[in-house]
């Protein structure tokens, strides 16, 4: 008897310790060493979600996260990526995961940046390659081929917001938003379903006007400009046509010089009358209404004036006298 009370007592000290260690481990808070991400991929087992956690110093055991797993009904984990920064406990953890609180990183693509562009945003978010995602960008064309049979790329239709992805997105996803999202605004200013020209003329004219001028309201008269000249059949002379030439090239060495404007490129606009071929940049919005509506003018010429505006003239002699002012005020400078 003596002995059957001692295993007894024994038994129940053990399963008091038990239960003691494992609300210790379960309930007390760990603090993290700063942020720290855990990547967990889609098909890890709950042993390899709680290594990985307590690899990262988010949970105290393995075993008792485990544990708490099971005593939940084996409720199913969501991969991603998780950011911890704040103290927080197995149930909190557990939670999280459930729930697929997963970490966004933030992607800001401005108006008029162009596919390189986007292409290093994405890169510098953590979010992998920049020519991985250059690779879809270039040649992921079934994305618009529906409504931009023509496209090169998508380029023009990787529009210019604010996005949040995750890093369990493949490139691929992170475009398809992009044109989603250019879907959602070209119908909402009915460029999609009631433009007289095609979608495609549109959008490269609004491409050019974005990298023209940074002021929305001067961007319908600068697609004035644009449009007279191709009314007259006069080169567009668009200097950002020469800069995306050369991005193609890949010779772009971050400034244009006079040899620039005979670049060999069927998107140099100094040599070749018309549009370029395809879009150089992704325009936003106003830049798209622009050149859905341009303003009526008899302008073919403009300049900066050196204060963030551009001047506007009808004949050389008088674009002459903004180009001589413009030289002068920079000079000033």
């Amino acid at each position: 008897m003596v002995i059957v009370r001692k295993i007894f007592w024994l038994v129940v000290l053990a399963g008091l310790a038990f239960v003691g260690w494992f609300a210790w481990a379960i309930f007390t808070p760990v603090d993290p060493a700063g942020q720290q991400f855990v990547m967990l991929r889609p098909g890890y087992s709950t042993r390899r979600i709680a290594a990985e956690l307590k690899h990262a110093g988010i949970i105290r055991s393995e075993q008792a996260f485990i544990l708490w797993h099971y005593l939940r009904h084996k409720r199913s984990l969501k991969a991603g990526e998780y950011l911890f920064d704040k103290p927080a406990n197995v149930i909190d953890i557990h939670k999280r995961l459930g729930r697929g609180d997963v970490y966004y990183h933030t992607v800001v693509v401005p108006e008029g940046f162009t596919m390189f562009d986007i292409a290093r945003a994405i890169e510098a978010a953590g979010l992998g390659p920049a020519d991985d995602f250059l690779k879809v960008a270039q040649n992921d064309t079934a994305l618009i081929s529906d409504v931009a049979p023509g496209a090169h790329s998508l380029e023009g239709y990787l529009f210019p917001e604010t996005y949040q992805f995750s890093r369990m997105m493949s490139m691929r996803d992170m475009a398809a938003a992009m044109v989603k999202q250019f879907r959602t605004v070209t119908s909402q200013i009915g460029l999609i379903s009631t433009s007289a020209q095609p979608l495609e003329f549109t959008v490269i004219m609004a491409s050019i006007v974005e990298k023209e001028t940074a002021v929305p309201e001067e961007r319908p008269l600068v697609a004035s400009v644009y449009y007279n000249r191709l009314d007259k059949n006069i080169a567009l002379d668009a200097d950002p046509s020469i800069i995306y030439a050369e991005l193609l090239a890949g010779t772009y060495q971050g400034a244009l010089h006079h040899a620039d404007m005979s670049f060999d490129s069927p998107y140099n606009t100094y040599r070749h009358p018309g549009l370029p071929p395809g879009p150089i940049g992704n325009p936003g919005r106003s830049s798209l209404e622009a050149a859905m509506h341009p303003a009526q003018s008899d302008y073919f010429y403009f300049v900066a004036d050196a204060q963030g505006h551009h001047r506007f003239a009808r004949t050389i002699e008088e674009h002459n006298k903004n180009v001589a002012a413009y030289r002068k005020a920079m000079q000033g400078q």
